[in-house]
């Protein structure tokens, strides 16, 4: 009959001859003390616990960007241009996923509520992140409150185009025009609250005229209508207007940035046209959700920054029509900060809603 007291052959601890057996049960004591702290001290490391508990060096996994647009549109191209070199700066893995819907507000109300690591971030753009805070009355996220700047990324601005067959050769034709008939002229755009019918309702506040706003499903049918004298006007991404104005189809007033665009330099801005301060940008950027760590934005601020200035990407973005920003956090929170109540008062003016 074995003795109680006896510890199994596979735990005895061979001790001097001299040595009373007893003593074998104070070190497997210790040494089972030690194994308990060490299972201890790797559930505290385990994930999913404070961060306190298992700091670990930012990034360590992949990084994951919201694109709130079906694939395929700039939005999406510029996302997975810029992922490709991120995961490079960033060492990890940067994952594209596209959420469209709801003008993109699905995608965006998605990044606003998750967890703020810096592991989902959104690739926004003005109408995420500036109009839809006043055309959605029922908005499930802020702007402003729910995300944080990481980095302005590129801007473009749209262009002020007639038919070739239009009178009006100037800007300031097309004001003297709209002036002596209220409401003649006419505007398309790609739809309601869309940058481009709200950047018809800006000129029309800065020109004091009266405009009528024609919306269309797309770009594609108010081309076709401008070109056929249907609509008088159209503000357009020139990408998409410059081949027409090339081709003598359509005549380019103006663009709508503070300075001429490269792929327009004879096309003057709307403050040349005599429409001082006038500025209408449509701009994509990278967003963290609020209460992200300030060192991670701050990591990933400097990260985008660093990559949108290569100059291959800046080759890229140019024969987009694009024009690189690269804002860090601070200069985009203020740059964002000034753009939403900006498009807020052009969208109570206009009366646009969406739902």
């Amino acid at each position: 009959m074995s003795n109680s007291r006896t510890m199994p052959t596979s735990s005895q601890t061979k001790l001097p001859h001299d040595a009373p057996a007893q003593a074998t049960w104070p070190d497997a004591g210790r040494r089972r003390l030690v194994r308990i702290a060490a299972w201890i001290a790797a559930c505290l490391l385990a994930p999913g616990l404070p961060a306190a508990y298992a700091a670990a060096p930012y990034p360590n996994k992949p990084v994951t960007i919201v694109v709130p647009f079906p694939p395929g549109g700039s939005t999406d191209l510029l996302a997975r241009r810029i992922g490709e070199k991120l995961a490079l700066a960033l060492g990890q893995p940067v994952i594209i996923d596209n959420r469209a819907g709801a003008g993109g507000t699905v995608g965006s109300d998605f990044v606003a509520k998750s967890a703020p690591d810096g592991y989902t971030l959104l690739m926004g753009v003005t109408g995420t992140n500036a109009i839809s805070a006043t055309l959605y009355p029922k908005l499930p996220y802020d702007p402003l409150r729910d995300f944080v700047p990481v980095s302005l990324v590129v801007s473009a601005p749209l262009v002020l185009v007639v038919s070739s067959m239009a009178r009006q050769k100037s800007v300031a034709e097309l004001i003297a025009f709209a002036k002596s008939n209220p409401g003649a002229v006419t505007h398309g755009s790609p739809g309601n609250g869309t940058s481009m019918h709200l950047t018809g309702e800006m000129f029309a506040q800065a020109s004091g005229t009266r405009l009528t706003h024609v919306p269309y499903r797309g770009s594609a049918p108010a081309l076709q209508d401008l070109l056929g004298g249907q609509i008088t006007a159209m503000f357009g991404d020139l990408l998409v207007v410059q081949p027409l104005v090339a081709a003598g189809k359509l005549r380019a007033l103006a663009v709508t940035s503070k300075e001429r665009h490269p792929m327009f330099p004879d096309v003057p801005t709307m403050a040349e046209s005599g429409l001082a301060g006038f500025e209408a940008l449509s701009w994509q950027g990278l967003f963290a959700p609020a209460a992200t760590p300030s060192e991670i934005v701050a990591r990933l601020g400097m990260e985008v920054v660093k990559v949108v200035r290569m100059p291959d990407l800046k080759e890229f973005f140019a024969a987009r029509g694009f024009v690189v920003e690269a804002k860090p956090p601070a200069e985009s929170l203020r740059f964002i900060q000034a753009e939403v109540p900006k498009w807020g008062r052009i969208v109570k003016a206009s009366g646009a809603t969406a739902e």
